[in-house]
């Protein structure tokens, strides 16, 4: 468990005090060029879901913010287990990315709005304003920088629909939390047979019934086994 609690604590320090440094440094739509065009640290807000994706409303972001408290209570609950039984380190390793992630955001949108003054494209945010915070509790916004344009061009005018239009890879902005959440997701994706391989194993040795009929020896009544 104390490697899972590491793995959080890292993505959530490097998460946190970048976000702190942006929110109090940068004012919104203000860009530092990391690498040329293509890899910018670009100071955005979403009221929404991971790359500033929207959803519904109040009401939705009040919805979204308990979802991911219910999802860290199972994901604690889970990666716990997933010691006690000593998976394999890969498989913990891609549940704390997760974790950490969703614990990051929350931050964002459980308290962000209640410590910090509003960001505008003038003025940079302040910390802990004696006139309180821009928003109440569950209701922050959740703070994105990372943006990579690597490529920008024109569909070409035959292609249906879209034929002529600009468009652009990678569009959406996006922070260490998104990153952690995405990075632990598509690798239980890409490697979900190598996890679960060992636990499939195990279970078919342990199990008679898996066992080719050559390798169970049928022992007659009365008869002793040496």
């Amino acid at each position: 468990m104390k490697k899972s609690l590491l793995i959080v604590f890292i993505v959530l320090a490097f998460d946190q005090v970048l976000k702190l440094w942006i929110k109090t440094t940068m004012t919104l739509g203000q860009e530092i060029h990391l690498a040329g065009n293509w890899a910018i640290l670009h100071f955005t807000e979403n009221n929404g879901m991971a790359f500033g994706l929207q959803f519904a409303g109040d009401y939705g972001k009040l919805f979204l913010s308990l979802f991911r408290i219910v999802a860290v209570v199972f994901l604690v609950w889970y990666i716990y287990h997933l010691n006690l039984k000593k998976e394999k380190f890969g498989l913990i390793f891609c549940f704390s990315l997760i974790l950490a992630g969703a614990i990051g955001n929350i931050i964002d949108s459980a308290f962000y709005g209640l410590i910090f003054s509003e960001s505008t494209f003038s003025n940079a945010a302040r910390l802990f304003p004696a006139e309180g915070g821009y928003s109440s509790f569950l209701h922050g916004k959740v703070v994105d920088m990372f943006y990579f344009p690597i490529l920008e061009g024109n569909y070409p005018s035959w292609v249906p629909f879209v034929g002529g239009e600009q468009f652009q890879f990678f569009r959406p902005v996006f922070n260490a939390a998104d990153s952690a959440i995405t990075t632990g997701v598509i690798s239980l994706i890409i490697f979900q047979r190598s996890f679960f391989k060992g636990n499939e194993t195990e279970k078919s040795q342990s199990d008679p019934m898996s066992q080719p009929d050559s390798e169970i020896k049928e022992e007659k009544p009365g008869s002793i086994s040496l």
